[in-house]
This record gives C-alpha cells, structure tokens and sequence, in this order.
C-alpha cells in the first residue's frame, strides 16, 4: 500500500501496516520485524510535516491502544494509551476534573505523537505537552518492555520524553494533569508593527498569546487567552458564532480562497486583506482545551522554528522584508507564540524561553522560495526546529543547537544498536 501523511507532502511504500489489538502484541510486531530484517516506525495521525514515520518497512499504527488506563487523584496523574488522540483524550480528562496544562492548537495528534515532535501551545510560564510527562512505558529494540520515569532509567526517560521514534514504541505515557480550568479568550485585529512592539507586555500580562500576522498586509488577528476561576461569569461563544467561525470562516470559506489563490497567485494580497477582516473582534470564556484547539481542515504545509524571545521582532522583520522583495504568494498567515523553558533534552525549548514563528503555504501551492529564506533567517538566532515541520537541519547542526544532544545519541547506542526504529531521515537527524 501507499501512506501519505495528513498534508499529502510525504508519502511511503511500507511492506506492511500493523494495528495491534493490545500492547501485549507490540513486543511481538519488534521481534518479527527484526526476524525479517525489516525497520519499524510508529505513526500517529500523520501530522508531521516531515518524513519522520516513513518507512520502506514496517509501519506501526497504534489506533485500538486508546483511552485512559489509570487514574492517581491523588497526584492529579493519569496513565494514557500511546495511541490516545487528543481531541480523545482532553473531553475524558474534563470528566475527570482534570486537564493538560497546556496544549497546541490541533488536537488530531495522538499522545505518543505529539509528544514525540516536541508538540507545544503557548504561553511563557508553561511548557510543551512534553513537559507534562512523568513516565513512559516503551518497547524496546529486542522486545523487552520498560517503564521509565526520573528514578527509572531516567536517561531513556530524558531521551524518550521528544523522542521522535528513534528509542522504542511509546505504548503508555503517563500524564501530570493539572484541575480543569477555563479561559477567557480575547481576539482582536490589530497591526503587525504594534503588535511586534508591543509584544513583551503582552506575554507577561496573559497566559497564552497567540497572533497571526497575514503576509503582503500589516494586519494581524491576536488572540490573548487568560485563566479564570469559576466565580467569572463568563459565557461560551454561542453556537451560532461558533458554527460560523469554525466550519465556515476558518475552513470553508479560507478553503475556498486558497483554491482561489492556487488559481490566481497574483490576488493573494487582496484576499488576505479580506481574509484578516473576516476574522473580527470576540471574547468568550470557555473550558480550557475548547479554547486552545481549533478545527483545521484546509491543508498546509508548514515550517516552524523556536528562537530566543529576544529576538522575535528582527526575525519578523527579516521575513517580512524578504516577502515583500520577491514575487511569492503566502495566502496563509504566519504564527507566532512563546513559551518558557524546559528541561527535556530534545525539547526546542531545553533551558530557554522561546518565542515560535511558524510559516504556512497552502498545499497546492509552491512556497516561491518562502522556506529556504525562512530557515536561513533564524539560522542567525540559534533556531531550532519544530520536529514534527519542515526543515533541513542535519546532525552536525543539531548537535551545536541542543546541548543534551550527545547524551541522547548514546541512549540510541545503548536501546537501538541496531538501528530498528529508524529511516533516512533520522539518520540525516540524528546520524547513523
């Protein structure tokens, strides 16, 4: 058969596809795959922009290992089936008076995946799903199943936190959850320059920033969400607008002004002026993970890079420069969030603060260059790559860029000698 990720930019030949029925047969699928020769990679819901879950081998779907396997009240934990996807998972977490402290603006990941590419949201005093993690079960190279955690193994537990699949099958991932909260949303139009400037007050003053700066305009939808307690009187947005925003708005009538702009690359200009005015002023307050996750049906091509916060305006400002000097059409907006530090060792924001610029080109158009000059600016700043998005970064660079990056290619050495859990790309990641 012929697999295709969720953009249609990657696509593969796997000699087979594998869904166990439960994670007693994982151990299983290894060791057969090794009898046979044949490489193993895990994939999600294919939202990795990359060629990461690429295979000419075995490819390895977790979708029946699902669902919630324990629950600590007492430590606010749960224990998640690798395959869980979010938008799953966070409704169950909600019943449970519990909740992700952070999330992405995709819910369409499973667990596994989301934590393997380093998955994000925003927000300066809060980290990466990955972040959330307090252990891991996995299956190993030879079969064997560990569970790791800080007192166990907490090398491979490091390692394997953003792992991207090069460590073992992540059958179970345990979660730090934190009581369900609610968000007050505040989205409001605005002007690139004001923003930019601005942009310092406003991570300090709410919880999560979010913008999107439209290209060939100097128009940009912000969007400000802060934690609120139940004594807020704060409404959900009514149906009606919701229906509006999410189904028409932002997919159906966005997709009809890509297919537009595919046609018609010269009006792209136009329809993102129109496009930043169709999207207007709105708040509402809502459980949080109904305010951090949106539904994304136009598809995309996307590359995302973290930098130090500090230098997120001359970054923008190089960027807007070289799109407003060549002839390319970018009918998708740019995104920009932040987040604090962590201390996962392939996580884009291991003892840094970040700010995240991500580029978007809708999928039936060609980017005119826009990736390769991205990737060339924030080469500048020390960036680094979002795993899961388009990028060229190779070893030797990566290595500069993360300063636990040895220790986790010795965790390799130690788990996957072999090289089971791997393919061309990880090996131009992370080496053979």
């Amino acid at each position: 058969m012929t697999w295709s990720n969720w953009a249609g930019n990657v696509t593969a030949a796997p000699a087979r596809v594998l869904e166990p029925r439960s994670v007693d047969e994982v151990p299983d699928v290894v060791k057969q795959a090794a009898d046979r020769g044949e490489r193993v990679r895990v994939v999600g819901a294919g939202h990795s922009f990359t060629p990461l879950c690429a295979t000419e081998g075995t490819l390895l779907r977790l979708t029946h290992l699902s669902g919630i396997l324990e629950v600590d009240r007492g430590l606010s934990r749960v224990r998640v089936a690798g395959g869980t996807p979010l938008h799953a998972l966070n409704p169950v977490l909600e019943a449970l008076g519990l909740a992700l402290p952070n999330l992405g603006d995709i819910d369409r990941q499973s667990i596994a995946g989301a934590i393997a590419t380093g998955t994000h949201g925003t927000g300066i005093r809060h980290q990466g799903i990955a972040a959330a993690v307090t252990g891991l079960t996995l299956v190993l190279a030879d079969g064997s199943v560990v569970s790791v955690d800080g007192a166990h193994d907490s090398e491979l537990f490091q390692a394997a936190r953003v792992g991207l699949g090069a460590f073992g099958v992540v059958t179970e991932v345990e979660l730090q959850c934190v009581p369900a909260f609610r968000l007050r949303a505040l989205e409001t139009p605005g002007r690139l320059d004001e923003v930019i400037d601005g942009y310092e007050q406003l991570v300090h003053e709410f919880d999560h920033v979010d913008f999107h700066w439209f290209p060939h305009t100097d128009r940009v939808l912000l969007k400000r969400n802060s934690r609120v307690d139940d004594a807020d009187p704060g409404r959900p947005q009514p149906a009606w607008r919701e229906r509006l925003d999410e189904d028409l708005l932002s997919n159906r009538a966005f997709g009809a002004l890509n297919r537009l702009a595919a046609a018609r690359p010269g009006i792209v200009p136009r329809l993102n002026q129109v496009s930043a005015r169709v999207l207007g002023a709105k708040e509402y307050t809502d459980t949080s993970w109904k305010v951090f996750c949106t539904s994304r049906d136009v598809r995309f091509r996307e590359s995302e890079y973290a930098v130090p916060r500090a230098a997120l305006p001359v970054v923008v400002g190089a960027l807007r420069a070289w799109i407003d000097s060549h002839d390319v059409s970018l009918p998708f907006p740019v995104e920009v969030r932040s987040t604090g530090a962590d201390d996962v060792w392939l996580s884009t924001a291991y003892e840094r603060e970040n700010a995240y610029v991500a580029v978007h080109q809708y999928h039936r158009m060609d980017d005119g260059g826009v990736f390769v000059a991205f990737e060339a600016i924030v080469r500048e700043h020390d960036g680094r790559p979002h795993w899961g998005k388009l990028h060229t970064l190779g070893a030797e660079e990566l290595a500069r860029l993360y300063p636990r990056f040895g220790d986790a290619l010795r965790v390799r050495d130690r788990v996957d000698p072999d090289r089971r859990f791997t393919n061309d790309h990880l090996t131009h990641l992370l080496g053979p």
